[in-house]
C-alpha cells in the first residue's frame, strides 16, 4: 500500500478551553490526558514542530503545507505565540494557516495581528442564541462581537467559515439561516462525536441533515458552501474526496499536542483513552515514522480499510465509512460501519437522488 504524506498539521498551541461545552470530544469524552499536558506549547517545542513540517515538506515534494491553530482555545495562547508559530514554519516552508475558535476572544488587537500574518479564522457556533446556550453556556453574545468584527471589510478576507454541531433539538432551516446572517465564505456541519459503546444522542440526523441540504442546494443563488454536501456531491460526481470522513481517499492530517507529542486525529479522543496517541515526539521524531505506524496506515487504507459490511454497500465510495472514531466499539476495536451508518446512507441517497433529477432535465 503506498502511504501518502501528511498535508495538513493540526498545531495544538493551547490545551485549554474558556468554555465548557458539554459535547467537547477533548474535554469531554474517554480521553482525559489533555490534564497531564502544559496550557501553552513552549517556544522549544514550536521550533521542533516547524522543523519536522519543513522536514516532511522537503522529503515529498510538498511545495506548500496547510497547518491549523487548534487547542482548547487557541487564542488564549496569545498573539506573540500565534506569531511564533506561524514565523517559525513559514521562516522554512510555505505555508497556508488557519485558527479555528470559539470566537469569544476574536478583537480587533488579535485580528490586527491575524491580518498582519495571513491567518485564516474559522469560527464555532451552533446557531442563534437558544441553540447555543444548549450546550456552550452565554457566550452567544461574545462570539456575535467576534464575528461583528471579522465580518467588517478590514478583516473579512480572514474569514474561512463556521462550524456548527448538530443538535436535534434545534430546528435544522432556523439553524442554517441564522448561520447565513453572518455570510460565510462556508459552514461545516458536524454531527456530534460517538460510537457504538457511546452513542450519540437521539436519532434523526439524516432527517435534520437532509432539510438544510434541500435549503441549501434549493436556493436560487449559491449563499455559501457547506462542505459536508459539498463533498459527497463532488464523490458522487466522480470525483474525490478532500475530507476525512467522506470518501475513500486517505486521510493526509496529523496533530501535534502541546507538549511535542505526534498523534494522529484528535477525534480519537472520543473513543477511548490514549486511541490516538502515537509515541512520538517531534524534538526526536519525523512524521514520516508517523506514517508508518499500523494505525496511521489505516487511516489511508481506502476500501481495505473498511469493514466487510461497508465494502458490500452500494455507497462505500461516498460515505468511506464515516470517520474512524465513529467505528469504535469497546473490546472490538473500528471493524465496523459509522455509528451513523444509517443516516449517512439516508443522505447521500437523498443528494443522489436530487442530483439526478436535476441532470435527467438538463440532458
Amino acid at each position: 500500500m503506498r502511504v501518502r504524506p501528511f498535508h495538513q498539521f493540526v498545531v495544538k498551541v493551547h490545551s485549554r478551553c474558556n468554555l465548557a461545552c458539554d459535547y467537547c470530544y477533548v474535554y469531554e469524552m474517554a480521553d482525559q490526558r489533555w490534564r497531564g499536558r502544559p496550557r501553552v506549547m513552549s517556544p522549544e517545542d514550536v521550533e521542533h514542530t516547524a522543523e519536522r513540517i519543513a522536514e516532511h515538506a522537503r522529503a515529498h515534494g510538498l511545495a506548500d503545507v496547510e497547518v491549523v491553530l487548534h487547542g482548547g482555545e487557541p487564542l488564549l495562547a496569545g498573539p506573540a505565540v500565534v506569531e511564533h508559530v506561524v514565523t517559525a514554519v513559514r521562516s522554512r516552508v510555505p505555508a497556508r494557516f488557519s485558527v479555528q475558535t470559539n470566537g469569544t476572544l476574536l478583537d480587533r488587537r488579535f485580528l490586527e495581528v491575524l491580518l498582519a500574518l495571513d491567518v485564516r479564522v474559522g469560527v464555532s457556533l451552533d446557531g442563534d442564541a437558544a441553540a447555543t446556550a444548549r450546550h456552550r453556556g452565554d457566550s452567544h453574545a461574545a462570539v456575535l462581537a467576534g464575528l461583528a468584527e471579522l465580518g467588517s471589510p478590514e478583516f473579512r478576507p480572514l474569514f474561512a467559515g463556521l462550524l456548527c454541531v448538530v443538535d436535534l433539538r434545534n430546528d435544522p432551516v432556523r439553524t442554517y439561516e441564522s448561520l447565513l446572517a453572518f455570510e460565510p465564505p462556508a459552514v461545516d456541519f458536524l454531527l456530534p462525536h460517538g460510537n457504538w459503546s457511546a452513542p450519540p444522542p437521539g436519532f434523526g440526523y439524516a432527517d435534520w441533515l437532509v432539510a438544510v441540504f434541500d435549503r441549501w442546494y434549493g436556493a436560487p443563488v449559491r449563499e455559501t458552501g457547506v462542505r459536508l454536501f459539498e463533498e459527497v456531491v463532488h464523490v458522487l460526481l466522480g470525483g474525490r474526496s478532500r475530507v476525512e470522513g467522506i470518501g475513500l481517499s486517505p486521510a493526509l492530517q496529523v496533530v501535534v499536542e502541546t507538549d511535542g507529542m505526534i498523534e494522529q486525529s484528535d477525534i480519537l479522543a472520543s473513543a477511548f483513552e490514549g486511541a490516538a496517541a502515537t509515541g512520538l515526539h517531534v524534538a526526536r521524531d519525523s512524521f514520516d515514522a508517523a506514517l508508518r505506524l499500523p494505525e496511521v496506515r489505516a487511516r489511508q487504507a481506502g476500501l481495505a480499510g473498511l469493514s466487510a459490511v461497508c465494502r458490500a454497500c452500494d455507497l462505500h465510495a461516498v460515505c468511506g465509512g464515516g470517520l474512524r472514531a465513529h467505528r469504535y466499539r469497546e473490546g472490538a476495536g473500528f471493524d465496523r460501519p459509522s455509528v451513523y451508518c444509517a443516516d449517512l446512507y439516508r443522505l447521500i441517497r437523498h443528494v443522489r437522488g436530487r442530483l439526478a433529477r436535476d441532470l435527467e432535465r438538463v440532458s
